[in-house]
């Protein structure tokens, strides 16, 4: 058993939720200055009373979870066996706020596509590990001592289980990761398939086309209406920490405006994650004590503790979902990496293993099939 609540810890949880000091209301409409009083009052309420974590608590424990040592670092990871056996191996990583437990859906199909109509010879062994701080693998024990966190992916992929050769996929934070570990490790990796990229180091700004200065622009203003959250998880973040870490309703005010804004919902977040979705991944972070370890990439990235993402000379495939956060050019795209495949997919947005499972199951296949 990998996670054990106890009924203190759960009646503590109802207690704070159960006890929200609320803020007095602002004159505005709906989710326009963060996450919406109505819905978050409803969710509060539900994870309250009628949530039940003993489910999620159950089938958590039931998934395939390890834990490695890795130069004295705790990693969990679930390890789903292709049902071929020549199923190549790939890990799977991650964003933020997400968890491990967002990407089962998609492990399942691609370690067993024969029960979804596919065929059981394009099977992977899929190897999906919680990022240092989430969930159950605790956080690295340095800002600044190595290993990072791709060096710790290839330790445990080649070393601890022995994969001479794999692949890798990631978004958001994992897109950077899988970035780094392809660029480290091009004699182990045979291909990456991302929803974000990396941007170049550097560049000739007379180089940019109309195209690129679009996605440049577009990107800007994001970061203008939207990216307060990076700001503050890359400046101060401990700040931030402490109300977080300590009131559940805040906490859950925090990551569903991003399950909202970031996904291909409509506005309407129900139409893409179920309340318990949602209640059990903010579950997660509140009973594993992580919302505040969650945070480091940013602060580490922000402070040039993390490398920078050069040359990518690995076959990468680029999927961009309409409701993500950006959509690069494929020409910006080949500034930093080897792109053999691009695709804007017809849906879905910054969280599509969970969203549009089967689509990215497909495109990930489809892709690694050539080079297995």
């Amino acid at each position: 058993m990998i996670l054990a609540v106890t009924d203190a810890e759960l009646q503590d949880l109802r207690s704070r939720l159960r006890n929200t000091r609320w803020p007095t209301p602002w004159p505005v409409r709906g989710w326009d200055a963060g996450t919406d009083l109505t819905e978050l009052r409803r969710l509060v309420s539900y994870w309250e009373s009628g949530y039940d974590w003993r489910i999620h608590e159950a089938t958590i424990n039931a998934l395939p979870s390890h834990f490695a040592d890795i130069d004295g670092t705790p990693v969990h990871y679930l390890r789903f066996d292709g049902e071929h056996p020549d199923s190549l191996p790939i890990v799977l990583t991650n964003g933020w706020p997400s968890s491990f437990l967002e990407l089962t859906t998609l492990a399942h199909r691609l370690a067993s596509p024969s029960l979804y109509g596919g065929d059981a010879a394009d099977a992977f062994t899929v190897i999906v590990p919680s990022l240092p701080g989430f969930a159950f693998s605790p956080q690295r024990p340095s800002l600044t001592k190595p290993p990072q966190t791709h060096e710790i992916w290839h330790r445990l992929m080649h070393d601890e289980l022995g994969f001479t050769h794999y692949a890798a996929q990631g978004a958001d934070l994992g897109a950077g990761i899988t970035s780094r570990l392809a660029e480290a490790h091009p004699e182990a990796v045979v291909g990456i398939h991302l929803m974000s990229v990396a941007s170049p180091v550097s560049y000739d700004t007379d180089s940019v086309t109309p195209e690129e200065r679009g996605y440049l622009d577009a990107v800007a203003a994001w970061s203008t209406e939207e990216g307060g959250y990076q700001h503050e998880q890359s400046t101060r973040p401990l700040t931030l920490s402490y109300g977080l870490a300590d009131s559940p309703t805040g906490l859950l005010a925090w990551i569903l405006e991003k399950y909202r804004a970031w996904s291909d919902c409509g506005g309407n977040v129900s139409s893409r994650f179920s309340d318990d979705f949602l209640l059990t991944q903010a579950s997660l972070y509140w009973f594993t004590h992580t919302i505040s370890t969650s945070m480091r990439p940013y602060y580490e990235y922000a402070h040039h503790l993390t490398r920078r993402v050069e040359r990518v000379e690995v076959p990468t495939a680029v999927a961009l979902f309409p409701a993500d956060i950006s959509q690069p050019p494929r020409s910006w795209c080949e500034r930093v990496y080897n792109v053999t495949r691009y695709r804007i997919m017809p849906r879905g947005g910054h969280f599509a293993a969970h969203e549009e499972p089967e689509l990215l199951a497909q495109d990930i296949t489809e892709f690694l099939r050539t080079h297995r």
